[in-house]
């Protein structure tokens, strides 16, 4: 069964994902933080960045769309399909207050009929193949068999199955009877998503579902980023710190907005130590670039590492 890295916005970004699969290599494929096209039909400095060429890249990406706009949605397509992307992901899932509340991520979920005609422009005239990264619903379950409907009626590539609503946000356990349901009645191939932290529960999720496409990890591979890939050893993750600093550097020309990138991981990276509370505590707080590096080192030389990391995040 195939991996893949799911895409968490500020995390998952060019320079993370290369120096991952450097370093910990396993994963299948990965989904790049969602782009979200306008009409101004041009990428950004920084969306150009973050969309290389497909054949300069060390393993599979692919890039996600965040739109409710059929034509912008068919414009970017086009823009990754002239630099060698074979497929979009289509991101049905975010339950951001800020996207829902214009009616995109799982904003877009609320109304069927308005989904149902967004698919039927963008999978006739796609110049690449769409999969599809969803929730169960806005607020019920229930919901969910209505948008299989949909979904099964379209070619999509694969269905990425996240089993909450969008109002449990990443609360709640997932709904693995929906989950079943999705499994047992999609056409498309089936990858599961939520709530991956151990490699139990990996296999856990393989054996219940061994027809699956795929497993996609999020926050598990962030917080233990060898999940995949046979153990986070701490030597490899401290040469894998160590570059990811220098490059943030490198590319933002500044050392304070390095350390704020990487605090964003290390919120995750924390739960793979035991006893880090009180140097979390002082990471969190310092602004100070020789303090940030000091309490890092300490951290990756001195406290014990767990097997498993513990599935609060």
């Amino acid at each position: 069964m195939k991996t893949y890295f799911a895409p968490l916005e500020g995390l998952t970004d060019s320079v993370y994902r290369r120096l991952h699969h450097k370093y910990f290599p396993g994963a299948d494929r990965y989904y790049t933080p969602f782009f979200s096209p306008t009409v101004h039909r041009s990428l950004t400095p920084k969306e150009a960045r973050e969309l290389p060429v497909a054949s300069s890249l060390p393993v599979t990406v692919v890039p996600q769309i965040l739109t409710k706009n059929a034509e912008d949605f068919l414009w970017f397509a086009g823009e990754a399909a002239s630099l060698g992307y074979t497929e979009v992901n289509l991101n049905l899932g975010c339950p951001s207050g800020t996207v829902v509340s214009k009616g995109k991520g799982s904003g877009m979920l609320q109304s069927p009929d308005t989904l149902d005609a967004f698919f039927e422009n963008i999978l006739k005239n796609a110049p690449v193949s769409i999969s599809v990264k969803t929730r169960l619903g806005v607020s019920n379950p229930a919901e969910f068999p209505r948008l299989l409907e949909i979904f099964n009626r379209y070619p999509i590539s694969e269905l990425t199955l996240h089993p909450r609503v969008r109002t449990q946000f990443y609360k709640g356990e997932p709904d693995m009877e929906a989950f079943r349901f999705c499994y047992e009645n999609s056409v498309a191939p089936v990858c599961y998503n939520g709530n991956l932290f151990t490699k139990s529960e990996m296999d856990n999720i393989s054996t219940q579902f061994p027809n699956c496409s795929a497993l996609m990890l999020g926050r598990g591979l962030i917080a233990d980023p060898g999940l995949v890939s046979g153990g986070t050893k701490r030597e490899t993750l401290t040469a894998f710190t160590e570059e990811l600093l220098k490059t943030y550097i490198d590319v933002f020309g500044s050392e304070r907005n390095a350390m704020f990138r990487l605090k964003e991981n290390w919120f995750y990276l924390l739960n793979k130590f035991e006893n880090s509370e009180k140097l979390g505590k002082r990471l969190r707080k310092t602004t100070d670039m020789d303090e940030f590096r000091s309490i890092t080192r300490e951290i990756l030389e001195t406290l014990p590492m767990r097997d498993n990391i513990l599935p609060n995040l």
